[in-house]
């Protein structure tokens, strides 16, 4: 048998520690339009699935703050973006909302913005276009794989 294939990514699902508090933020944030609702055995509702206008995939946002602490500060989606201006788009959408974030970063082949959510997921926003630069060597960047030994 031969390597089972996937054909992309259903959803993206998130842990937050406060459901109401982060839906409004990834609206705010992202334009997240809320699909289905997931209540527990109670009838609460602990997670939603969204859409993201420009993602059909959409994420998921699931209320469980015993997983939060493990992915604050991490990076575990990174958005992508057409180009340069559209980074710098996204520096002047976040300032309007008085979300922070960095600087305009030179990534490892293009431009970026990196900030959290409320329980400090970190998201980046990252252009295909490619900046040129050659950061062979720079720590904390990338570069080509070695080809697997054999």
């Amino acid at each position: 048998m031969g390597q089972p294939v996937v054909t992309g990514i259903k959803v993206v699902k998130l842990p937050v520690s406060d459901l109401a508090a982060s839906l409004a933020w990834y609206r705010d944030v992202f334009g997240a339009e809320p699909v289905l609702e997931f209540p527990d055995e109670s009838g609460v509702v602990r997670g939603v699935a969204c859409t993201l206008p420009g993602i059909p995939e959409g994420i998921a946002l699931r209320e469980s703050p015993e997983h939060v602490g493990g992915l604050s500060g991490f990076n575990a989606v990174v958005f992508r973006v057409p180009g340069r201006a559209d980074v710098e788009a996204w520096l002047g959408h976040l300032d309007g909302l008085g979300v922070r974030h960095s600087p305009l970063i030179e990534a490892t082949t293009g431009w970026m913005v990196v900030f959290s959510d409320p329980d400090g997921i970190e998201h980046h926003v990252y252009s295909d276009e490619e900046h040129g630069v050659d950061v062979t060597g720079r720590a904390g960047y990338g570069r080509t794989s070695a080809p697997p030994a054999g």
